[in-house]
């Protein structure tokens, strides 16, 4: 047969498959109006109470066993057999098989519930019991259509597989795919653990604006509006850290924020535009302090939500029970690329072993930027133990504190696992003068193209004027952090709305 042919008899298919979905479709709406017709209209209710969910049944079936509960799921099979039929109800917390029988519902109802579609919403009361072959059930004695299914969720053993239209109808992956719904409630958990941790803690949560003039904090751009009753362009944040700093000044000891941040850079597994950030401070501490707040956050999140400190991404199998290692960044850039920066004085001697090692830079960057690229380029994807890599340059870090004994580095650290940088954290430069200094500085590079870098911002210069204690702060990604606590291969898998591009104009 030829190819022509081939395609032809495809777009028939094709054709042929619409035609019989149209006129599903078509039925689920006539069933609609004929219910309403009848005065049975489902849209029409507004509460039903709920007794248990399906796995509450289950797992307290001796107590239960012989006794009237009442579940609210969606129909994901039915069987009808004559007088009496089985169905699926699915909820929040599993799965349980209904009996439904006509001499216990009654014949009016029982003809209604034949009638019903997979993706129907019911109501269901009854005995819960045993059938024949062993399987804990619900004897239905009323059953309640609680909303109508309009559309045709997918076929029930290919599931829904194509990622694009998982992550657009999120909705539907939800429905069809369990293991997506056990990521979404074990990622509630990871926030609620983080949460109560650090409240334990004397950590007080806050809320700080999303919508700045100044978007500064980090090294990314941002995405830019206008506020039209001000007639003043703003950004969208793109960093917690400014603002919660300011809160430290004005005496609040201990204080962290979750909440979305937005960065204008490409999407990849592990990135999205928008993404959620936990940022924490601490007046009186520095970044050793920083350390081991995060290892025994990590092991206590890991044990609320997995049940272990032993976790598994993909082929890696990281240990959080043991003391992280701790490396400075010269160190680690010495052990896996074999350049020893301490031996290099001068942007021209780095310049030089970059060319020799094939490691690509720009004009602009300075010696800190070099050694930066070469982490990058040769250490990070070796960093699979949960590791702290210390002590950056001072041209990559513009708001944190010098090393005393070595004013080129800074007191910082970023948490890397898995390969991948899971935390940043600093000892906070709180001298406003250096402060100035880098801004102005941040400046000259915002002056030579580097459109990541940051603003001066003058308040945030006034409130270090005020005076900051000596303080220690982070910024988890929280994103990452869900996808190691549930071995998801991208970001886009951990957050319930990821971004995508529009469809013909709009979403879909």
């Amino acid at each position: 047969m030829s190819q022509e042919n081939n395609s032809q008899n495809n777009q028939k298919n094709q054709n042929s498959q619409q035609q019989d979905v149209n006129q599903l479709l078509k039925v689920r709406r006539e069933k609609l109006a004929a219910l309403q017709e009848a005065g049975k209209d489902p849209f029409q209710i507004t509460k039903y109470d709920v007794t248990h969910h399906s796995q509450d049944v289950k797992d307290n079936f001796d107590a239960l066993e012989g006794k009237s509960v009442t579940i609210a799921g969606r129909m994901m099979f039915k069987r009808l057999m004559g007088k009496a039929s089985f169905c699926n109800i699915q909820d929040l917390k599993g799965s349980i098989q209904c009996y439904v029988a006509r001499d216990s519902i009654g014949e009016d109802a029982y003809a209604d519930f034949k009638k019903y579609d997979v993706g129907d919403i019911l109501g269901i009361s009854g005995e819960v019991f045993r059938t024949k072959t062993g399987e804990m059930s619900i004897h239905a004695a009323s059953v309640t259509l609680l909303s109508k299914s309009l559309q045709i969720l997918p076929e029930k053993f290919h599931g829904l597989t194509d990622t694009d239209t998982r992550y657009r109808q999120r909705y539907v992956d939800l429905i069809m795919n369990a293991e997506v719904k056990d990521t979404f409630v074990k990622r509630s958990k990871v926030l609620s653990s983080i949460r109560r941790y650090l409240d334990d803690q004397g950590f007080m949560e806050v809320e700080t604006p999303m919508l700045v003039s100044n978007a500064g904090g980090a090294a990314a751009r941002p995405f830019e509006t206008h506020f039209n009753a001000l007639d003043e362009d703003l950004k969208l944040r793109i960093s917690l850290e400014l603002y919660l700093k300011r809160l430290i000044v004005g005496g609040m000891e201990r204080v962290y924020e979750i909440g979305r941040v937005f960065r204008n850079e490409g999407l990849d597994t592990r990135h999205n535009p928008e993404f959620t950030l936990m940022e924490l401070y601490q007046a009186y501490t520095d970044y050793h302090g920083m350390m081991d707040l995060t290892e025994n956050l990590y092991r206590y999140v890991a044990k609320e939500v997995t049940g272990s400190e032993i976790l598994t991404y993909g082929e890696h199998r990281m240990d959080l029970s043991k003391p992280f290692e701790r490396i400075t960044m010269v160190d680690a850039v010495q052990k896996y690329s074999g350049v020893d920066f301490n031996e290099i004085h001068t942007l021209e001697e780095a310049r030089a072993i970059a060319r020799e090692k094939h490691v690509e830079f720009e004009e602009r960057h300075r010696k800190g930027d070099i050694l930066n690229l070469f982490f990058e380029e040769f250490v990070e994807e070796h960093l699979i133990q949960p590791t702290f890599v210390m002590d950056h340059p001072i041209e990559i870090s513009p708001l944190t504190k010098k090393k005393p004994d070595n004013p080129e580095y800074v007191e910082r650290f970023e948490f890397f696992m898995n390969g991948w940088e899971m935390a940043n954290a600093y000892s906070e430069l709180n001298d406003p003068i250096d402060q100035r200094a880098r801004f102005a500085a941040q400046e000259e590079l915002l002056a030579a193209g580097d459109d990541e870098a940051n603003h001066t911002d003058e308040d945030f210069l006034n409130a270090l004027s005020i005076g900051m204690p000596p303080t220690g702060g982070i910024g988890f990604g929280i994103d990452r952090m869900v996808m190691m606590m549930t071995n998801s291969p991208s970001i886009r898998d951990v957050l319930a709305f990821p971004t995508m591009k529009t469809l013909g104009g709009k979403d879909q």
